[in-house]
């Protein structure tokens, strides 16, 4: 597995960092338009390849350095600075998607392409219209991490291991994101049926609480140190790791849905089959009609967005 990173900033790196940990990848390259940064990335990044597992690691001056690649993944952009929504970033990123995202599919024809910039779901959209691929071998990291942070919130209130913890946010990457609390198990017992020996299940009011406090993560992280990294980096691998190991992994990963759920001709997180080709289904979750009508809210942001830069 080639993987081609663009962008050589803290995500890209933490992305690069994380796929050597989990042994990915055979060879990652790293491009960006600040040269001496993806080199000092590459050589950083070569030096503890002793202690991880054996790749090699390679920084490129031009798109056309990405060739041959298995997966190209978008880390670059505009980062999120504080007080800024992931929204605010739209149309610097997508300016920047459209003027690079030809060149990368030029040299890497046959790739799959992973959009992790901000915010994923309309810079996904400018990806796919850019790329002309078919939608897909086109998919974001979406709310992956989001369902991530609410597991934990979980099973740090239910006493119990996360890895035993299966709840998704769909919808947005953002602050229109959506709980699916209804579909939500622990060790698969329902939330609903979680018993009193552990704390029964969470009220209405916690459930509000854990779901607010996943949508003001990033916020807080931003706040604190500047930007966030280390989980999104570890993202990313997971989501390359399922690709190139053909796991078949259900992920909440960004797509295009030109039908789902009566939803259509968004890019927005649902629960998808990933395997070594890209996209292989998306899961059709139950929901109760206000988790519904929360998700095709959440569309119909992600859409206005997507018409203010001309996405």
């Amino acid at each position: 597995m080639r993987i081609a990173i663009v962008g050589a900033g803290s995500v890209g790196a933490t992305a690069a960092y994380a796929c050597l940990l989990r042994g990915v990848a055979e060879e990652l390259v790293i491009y960006d338009v600040n040269g001496a940064k993806a080199d000092a990335q590459a050589l950083d990044l070569t030096q503890s390849v002793q202690f991880a597992r054996m790749a090699s690691v390679r920084s490129v001056g031009e798109p056309d350095g990405c060739a041959d690649a298995d997966v190209v993944v978008l880390t670059a952009g505009a980062k999120q600075r504080p007080g800024q929504t992931r929204m605010d970033l739209a149309a610097d990123n997508v300016r920047m998607c459209r003027d690079i995202v030809p060149a990368l599919v030029s040299a890497s024809p046959d790739a799959l392409l992973l959009v992790v910039t901000n915010p994923v779901d309309v810079v996904t959209k400018a990806a796919l219209d850019a790329s002309g691929l078919d939608p897909t071998r086109v998919v974001g990291t979406g709310t992956v991490l989001d369902s991530s942070r609410l597991r934990v919130l979980l099973a740090q209130r239910c006493r119990v291991a996360v890895q035993n913890v299966h709840a998704y946010v769909v919808g947005e990457h953002g602050d229109s994101e959506v709980a699916l609390w209804s579909s939500a198990t622990i060790g698969g017992i329902p939330l609903e049926h979680w018993g009193p020996a552990l704390g029964e299940a969470p009220s209405p009011a916690e459930r509000e609480r854990m779901l607010a406090e996943v949508r003001e993560a990033a916020y807080r992280i931003v706040a604190g140190k500047g930007a966030t990294y280390y989980a999104i980096g570890v993202v990313t691998a997971r989501v390359l790791e399922a690709i190139a190991r053909n796991e078949r992994r259900v992920l909440p990963v960004t797509s295009y849905l030109d039908s789902y759920l009566g939803i259509e001709d968004v890019c927005m997180s649902v629960p998808c089959v990933l395997d070594g080709h890209g996209l292989a289904a998306r899961l059709d979750v139950p929901m109760t009609a206000g988790e519904h009508d929360a998700l095709a809210e959440s569309a119909a942001v992600i859409r206005r967005a997507c018409t203010a830069v001309g996405a």
